[in-house]
């Protein structure tokens, strides 16, 4: 993709798809091994194991996001001033990947730490963009 914004905004909606496919794929192999009845399974997998209830979690993290920032990037690209968006969208990524990791690994002090660290720096990030878009 020759735009940075268009390739992040892309980049996210995969994250968030993939996060999903990764937790139905576990959810299936579950129900097909007879470990749980496909009816007991809970949208925040509150049955499960502590990491797909995790995994949960930083799924919907992602999901409750994109209308912010991916709608931020969606502006910048439609209104032609992605130029707004190119230099810090790649920040954000990686921001978006390093709060979804550190939820999917533990819920230490210090993993939620850094989620939230991850999360002030995308909510910053987009609170400039819409700033910048709105001038």
């Amino acid at each position: 993709m020759a735009n940075t914004s268009a390739a992040v905004l892309t980049i996210l909606i995969g994250w968030a798809l993939l996060l999903l496919i990764l937790m139905e794929a576990l959810r299936t192999r579950l129900v097909l091994s007879g470990a749980i009845a496909g009816p007991q399974l809970r949208p925040d997998n509150a049955n499960l194991s502590a990491f797909m209830q995790r995994l949960a979690r930083a799924q919907a993290n992602c999901v409750e996001g994109l209308p912010i920032f991916g709608g931020l990037l969606l502006v910048a690209l439609a209104t032609d001033r992605a130029v707004v968006t190119n230099g810090l969208a790649p920040w954000l990524l990686t921001a978006r990947f390093v709060q979804s990791l550190a939820h999917l690994a533990s819920t230490s002090v210090f993993a939620v730490n850094v989620r939230f660290l991850a999360f002030t720096v995308q909510m910053a990030i987009a609170a400039y963009w819409c700033w910048a878009l709105l001038l």
